[in-house]
């Protein structure tokens, strides 16, 4: 009969094998996978933003900040609160300047 030690080494140094090899093979990597999202209390939103939690509570309560609530708590998405960040983002001279203008004169309407 086989050592059970020297079956337990084995089938764990298969795993180390497997785990060394999943960032060649795409495998998931937390935080360094597009894919992942991650969660965020009130407490980490409001460092990540540089706000007081009683701001991030008035966003919440009028709507202007993406966020979830299961029970008493609210989690933000990491992403899309990255994403509501750059949805404020506004247009450089340059960008304006180079803004096609067919978007801007509309023709007249028909009565």
């Amino acid at each position: 009969m086989e050592n059970p030690f020297e079956i337990i080494i084995e089938k764990l140094t298969n795993i180390e094998k497997m785990l060394l090899e999943l960032p060649k093979n795409g495998g998931f990597i937390p935080g360094n996978n597009p894919g992942f999202e991650e969660i965020m209390s009130i407490d980490e939103v409001a460092v990540f933003l540089k706000l007081s939690k009683p701001t991030i509570y008035g966003f919440c309560s009028s709507r202007k900040i993406p966020y979830s609530k299961k029970g008493k708590r609210l989690y933000f998405n990491k992403t899309e609160i990255n994403d509501w960040i750059s949805q404020g983002r506004k247009k450089t001279f340059y960008e304006v300047l180079n803004e096609p203008i067919h978007g801007i004169l509309k023709p007249p309407r028909r009565k």
